[in-house]
């Protein structure tokens, strides 16, 4: 996985971008994220349907991977099983 590859959920609607990658396999609803969507959908895994949200950037716990939803959807983002985390935003500097 390398910056700016796009990866598309074969179980919902789920596009992101990756900004930062590592070599894991991503993936949304319990099921591997492919660059190409199939022609025929599976089904969320009931422990992965925490859902997607456009505009979110979903960060693992080392902070090696970051990916931008492009697209939200029913499925919830993992790799190897453990579940991505939405980004923190960065506050702002006080202006005093």
């Amino acid at each position: 996985m390398k910056a700016g590859m796009k990866l598309k959920s074969v179980v919902c609607d789920t596009e992101v971008m990756v900004i930062r990658g590592s070599n894991g396999v991503v993936e949304c609803g319990g099921a591997p994220m492919l660059e190409q969507r199939p022609a025929q959908r599976g089904a969320v895994s009931g422990a992965h349907a925490q859902g997607t949200r456009i505009g979110k950037r979903y960060v693992d716990a080392g902070g090696g991977v970051e990916l931008l939803c492009i697209k939200g959807g029913q499925g919830s983002l993992s790799i190897a099983g453990v579940a991505l985390q939405i980004k923190d935003a960065k506050p702002l500097p006080s202006s005093d």
